[in-house]
C-alpha cells in the first residue's frame, strides 16, 4: 500500500514538472485541440448539464470551456468540496466572471449565495480533473480523494470524461482500491474509450 502512495506521488511530481517545462504556446495550442475535441464529441454535444472544474497546476484549462458551454446552451456545474468530509455540493454558474469565490486551497468556487444547488442524479456529463491517466481509464488526481468520492455518486448512465494532454499519458497509473475510474479520456491527440 505505501509502495503504491509513493509511486502515485513521484508519478504526480514527475507529471506537473513535465507540463510546467513545456512552453506556454505550446499549452495553449494543446488546450484548445483538447476544447475543439470535446466540442465536436457527441456525448458532450448531446449533454444540458455539464459537471465541470476549476483546473490546478498540471491538469487542463477549463476557463474557456466553461464560457463556451453557455454559448452552446449548457448548464455549468461546478462542485464545492467541503474540507472536512470530502463532500461534494453541486452548483449551477450562470456566470464564471462573477458566480466564482475563492474556496478550498484558495482555488475558484460557485458563490453560495448566487448559485443553486443541482442534485447529482441530474449530471448528463461529467468533466473529471486529472493529472496523469492511462488507457484503462485509470487516474491519478491531486490526492485528496476528492474525485474519488464524487464518481460513484454520479449516475452510472453519466460519462466521466477526463481531458488531458498526451504528454499526461502514462503506461500505467498506479491504482489503491478507493480510487475510481473514467470512462473516456479525450487528449490534444485523440479520443480513448475505456467503455
Amino acid at each position: 500500500m505505501e509502495e503504491i502512495r509513493e509511486a502515485k506521488s513521484e508519478m504526480r511530481r514527475n507529471m506537473v514538472e513535465t507540463i510546467e517545462k513545456l512552453p506556454q504556446e505550446e499549452i495553449v495550442q494543446k488546450s484548445a485541440a483538447i476544447e475543439n475535441r470535446l466540442f465536436e464529441f457527441a456525448n458532450f454535444l448531446e449533454a444540458t448539464i455539464v459537471l465541470l472544474y476549476i483546473d490546478t497546476p498540471g491538469e487542463v484549462t477549463t476557463d474557456k470551456i466553461i464560457k463556451k458551454c453557455y454559448d452552446f446552451g449548457k448548464m455549468a456545474i461546478l462542485p464545492v468540496f467541503n474540507s472536512e468530509t470530502g463532500a461534494a455540493t453541486l452548483r449551477k454558474v450562470d456566470n464564471a466572471e462573477t458566480d466564482l469565490v475563492p474556496g478550498l486551497h484558495g482555488i475558484l468556487e460557485p458563490d453560495p449565495e448566487k448559485c443553486k444547488v443541482v442534485p447529482i442524479e441530474c449530471i448528463d456529463i461529467a468533466i473529471i480533473p486529472g493529472i496523469a491517466f492511462d488507457e484503462k481509464g485509470c487516474r491519478l488526481g491531486t490526492g485528496e480523494g476528492y474525485y474519488d468520492r464524487l464518481i460513484p455518486d454520479l449516475p452510472v448512465t453519466t460519462r466521466k470524461v477526463a481531458l488531458t494532454m498526451e504528454a499526461q499519458m502514462a503506461p500505467q497509473v498506479p491504482m489503491e482500491t478507493h480510487d475510481k475510474h473514467v470512462d473516456i479520456i479525450i487528449t490534444d491527440e485523440r479520443i480513448i474509450y475505456k467503455i
